[in-house]
């Protein structure tokens, strides 16, 4: 896929979600995802041992206001406002996500239904909120378009 093409995938809110990363064409990618005015951010999952340090990697990565509570409603109301970082979209790639999905499973799938979940939320708002994951779990699509 090449940046054209990845621009008409990533502003198309009815499929925004949570997918897989695709494995190449990721420049072309995050260049559609800033010519369409989107906030980037990537969240390295590599040094998260636990749900505690996952939320605080996250907070980080994503600028959450110092009222985050570190627990999963709180995620939730963060991803659902990010009134803080102006945006015509959003593009969050989770990477490394192997060794916390291993040890993780439970809260890894939370992690990823919260993301879901305000995708979900954000499309009625008709604002494109993307999430890639550079793994393979089962129960994840692949990005649109990707063959």
């Amino acid at each position: 896929m090449n940046r054209e093409q990845y621009e008409r995938v990533l502003r198309d809110i009815a499929r925004a979600g949570v997918y897989h990363a695709p494995q190449q064409g990721m420049g072309d990618l995050f260049a559609a995802a800033e010519a369409s005015g989107f906030s980037i951010c990537r969240i390295d999952l590599a040094p998260v041992r636990d749900k505690a340090a996952l939320f605080e990697h996250v907070a980080t990565a994503l600028e959450f206001p110092d009222w985050f509570g570190h627990n999963w409603d709180a995620l939730a109301d963060c991803l659902g406002d990010l009134s803080w970082l102006p945006a015509d979209g959003f593009l969050i790639l989770l990477e490394h996500c192997d060794g916390f999905s291993t040890r993780h499973g439970g809260d890894f799938a939370m992690a990823l239904q919260v993301f879901a979940a305000a995708a979900e939320a954000w499309r009625d708002e008709r604002v494109p909120f993307w999430v890639l994951v550079d793994i393979h779990a089962d129960g994840i699509a692949t990005l649109p378009g990707i063959e």
